[in-house]
């Protein structure tokens, strides 16, 4: 047992951080790729 309170399995300050910057990213790419799409030429 102190293993476990010298390790905490769940650090939910970083994994906050972590799935924000993940979420940030995301739409960043997602937007990228719209106007990637929007921007081509129309025949």
């Amino acid at each position: 047992m102190f293993l476990v309170k010298m390790f905490p399995l769940v650090v939910w300050e970083n994994g906050i951080w972590m799935i924000g910057v993940f979420a940030l990213v995301v739409l960043i790419l997602i937007g990228a790729v719209l106007s990637m799409m929007n921007s081509g030429k129309k025949s």
